[in-house]
């Protein structure tokens, strides 16, 4: 039996990485999805009348083994993949889809689950027993339990595409990124460049037997270029090549996937008798329903849009003034912005960077989660790592008590997609009065630190940090009886509160001066630089807003209605983004055929989620401002009413429970700058 399959004889029942082959899990999940089929025969074939304990509760705490092992080996393959992991991925994501199928579409296991719901008011349950119970049955029926036997066979067809189809999607925009590279031998094509991306892009060139400098669309690499590089020909192709991923009609062309999710998840969709696929993922949302998403970001549209209009037009002024340019395009919308910023604020990420250092801002985000959460984080180097870059850290409370194991992963590479994200390799729960806790992992993309300069991080990329860092409390502190409910396991427009919430800490003064010292100096971050940090928050923050806004619309337009009658992807975008346009068209380019988010990830119809959930943390930290943003009494009530409740209440809930009342939308765009502060 393979090391997979059986529990893992570690230091806190850590993932034994170094001993994994990839030969291995294969044969694990085959093995792992038999154990877990025998836990749900032994549920439905209970000769015992069905109840909360022997059926709903056996099963949230069935297929433990296949869920650890999905966690490790799907992880990988976002940090860490080869080609032989993924075409692991294309054989083994069927298989998942085709058990996930069956246990949804068991009958004699519905039949249970429904006798159980059917009861549920003579039951003595509590909160969190009566949220699991409503979340099972509903996993039943928004799963097809109650199709016809011919209906419940087609939908096992979508299912098994969709997993392969979202797989292939990836893997295309992961091989499109690592295949680019603009290789540059004259010294002046770097003009405009910080010292350290120019370093940084001449050891990238050095450690792949070139002479000069590369630069990739990997971001440490893409965005100073974007910002820095006064060659605007060189920005327009760089633009180009990051806004075609996967949309040049060849082989790792993604327009054909893109049609077939949206189609095959709208006939899914309405297979369960919903509208369409944004009905049928809205009704778990708080949200509720498209027509809810589409009154609030239309309304941050009228909100942001004549700020945006005006923040562009003197965005083009100033280009124009500078250098003569008559038509501002995509790529010098980053270069441009930079400039005016340091013209205005004096402030320039090459400022803030020396006070960055990677190493200091994670001790930062450490100390701001001891004086929040009463946490203790100590590096550890007796668990293993699946990369050498990794970062250990064994996480407790006051007393000492174990709260999570923490990974953390900094630096890009060929193995790894690009962006910023947190994950689970084990969730928290309680069982047989046992409180087990979480094994939590955050993943990100800076830049590694050079010969000359250690990892300095952008503001950008402090905040990145922080937002993560956020995710990874929701996990640590979670504190829920059962692993479906437990840390971030809630809807998806709450899941971003808790990291979102975190990055206002990067623009306090209070917060600051515990992190931002000079890496060679050890100088205390100025207050005047902080002063201007404040400042600069809202620089270009309609544009910003309605950028996201844009992400959101066209979201909703691939989810929101029947896809069938789009033919050409690039049309279809080109009207979702008419509302929100701003830059000229570039023909070339078309984001959805690289929305990872929405087509491989779990974003679809929850792109508005990010600005959904801005809502709720410029509210929860208006709290923190009125009392103070150490104040104990205010991060204990966050602490107990929302980072450890994971999902077992309805968000609005616990958010009512921690801040008194529900959020509008005044705080946000006041700190926007988009309406007047009192």
């Amino acid at each position: 039996m393979s090391i997979l399959n059986s529990k893992f004889n570690t230091p806190f029942h850590t993932a034994p990485f170094s001993k994994i082959k990839n030969e291995d899990y294969l044969p694990a999940f085959l093995k792992a999805i038999e154990h877990a089929r025998a836990e749900i025969d032994a549920i439905t074939s209970n000769t015992e009348a069905p109840s909360f304990e022997n059926t709903i509760e056996a099963l949230d705490f069935s297929g433990e083994e296949l869920d650890r092992i999905s966690s490790i080996f799907f992880n990988l393959n976002s940090a860490e993949t080869n080609d032989e992991i993924q075409k692991i991925a294309q054989e083994v994501s069927p298989l998942l889809s085709e058990f996930s199928n069956d246990i949804t579409l068991n009958e004699d296991l519905f039949k249970r689950v429904k006798a159980v719901y059917d009861t549920r008011a003579s039951l003595e349950l509590t909160v969190e027993q009566k949220t699991l119970l409503d979340k099972k049955y509903k996993g039943f029926s928004r799963n097809g339990a109650n199709l016809s036997e011919e209906k419940k066979a087609r939908l096992r067809e979508i299912d098994k595409q969709l997993s392969q189809l979202k797989l292939k999607f990836g893997e295309n925009v992961l091989a499109e990124t690592n295949a680019y590279e603009m290789h540059l031998t004259n010294e002046a094509d770097l003009s405009g460049l910080p010292e350290g991306a120019k370093e940084a892009a001449q050891q990238l060139a050095e450690s792949k037997g070139k002479k000069g400098w590369l630069i990739t669309l990997d971001y440490p690499s893409y965005i100073p270029f974007m910002t820095y590089a006064d060659n605007r020909e060189l920005r327009k192709q760089l633009a180009i090549a990051a806004g075609a991923k996967a949309f040049k009609g060849d082989d790792l062309d993604n327009q054909n996937n893109v049609l077939q999710i949206a189609q095959l998840r709208h006939e899914r969709a309405n297979l369960l008798g919903y509208k369409t696929h944004a009905h049928f993922v809205l009704e778990e949302r708080m949200a509720k329903t498209p027509e809810t998403v589409g009154n609030f970001l239309n309304e941050l549209l009228d909100k942001a849009k004549p700020a945006a209009v005006r923040e562009f037009q003197n965005l083009e002024a100033f280009a124009k003034e500078l250098d003569q340019i008559d038509r501002l395009e995509k790529w010098d919308g980053a270069y441009y912005s930079e400039k005016l910023k340091q013209k205005l604020f004096s402030l320039d990420d090459e400022q803030l960077k020396p006070y960055f250092k990677l190493e200091h801002v994670i001790d930062g985000a450490f100390t701001i989660a001891e004086r929040l959460y009463d946490l203790k984080f100590e590096a550890i180097d007796t668990i293993d790592k699946y990369h050498e870059d990794v970062l250990t850290y064994k996480v407790t409370d006051t007393k000492g008590n174990l709260v999570s194991i923490f990974y953390a992963d900094f630096f890009p590479r060929a193995g790894k997609r690009n962006g910023a994200w947190m994950t689970v390799y084990k969730s928290q729960y309680i069982k047989n009065g046992v409180n087990d806790r979480p094994h939590i992992s955050i993943v990100c993309n800076f830049t590694k630190p050079t010969k000359s300069k250690p990892s300095l991080l952008t503001f950008n990329e402090v905040t990145t940090l922080f937002h993560e860092f956020g995710h990874a409390l929701h996990g640590m502190l979670a504190n829920t009886t059962y692993p479906s409910l437990s840390g971030t396991s809630v809807f998806w427009d709450f899941v971003e509160l808790p990291s979102q919430v975190l990055e206002n800490w990067c623009y306090e003064k209070e917060a600051l001066e515990l992190f931002a010292t000079h890496y060679e100096t050890g100088e205390v971050i100025p207050m005047e630089l902080i002063e201007k940090i404040k400042a600069s928050a809202t620089f270009h923050e309609g544009m910003q807003t309605l950028r996201q806004i844009s992400f959101g619309l066209l979201d909703m337009s691939w989810h929101g209605q029947d896809p069938s009658g789009i033919t050409s992807v690039k049309s279809h975008e080109l009207n979702a983004f008419s509302k929100t346009k701003l830059y000229p068209d570039v023909a070339e380019n078309c984001m959805s055929t690289s929305f990872s988010h929405i087509f491989q990830g779990g974003y679809s119809s929850g792109y508005y989620s990010y600005k959904w959930a801005e809502v709720l943390d410029a509210d929860a930290f208006e709290y923190f401002l009125e009392k103070g943003v150490f104040n104990k009494e205010v991060a204990t009530k966050f602490k107990n009413h929302v980072l450890s409740q994971g999902g077992i209440e309805d968000p609005m809930t616990l958010y009512k429970r921690f801040r008194g009342k529900e959020p509008k939308p005044d705080a946000l765009l006041k700190r926007a700058g988009l309406i007047e502060k009192a």
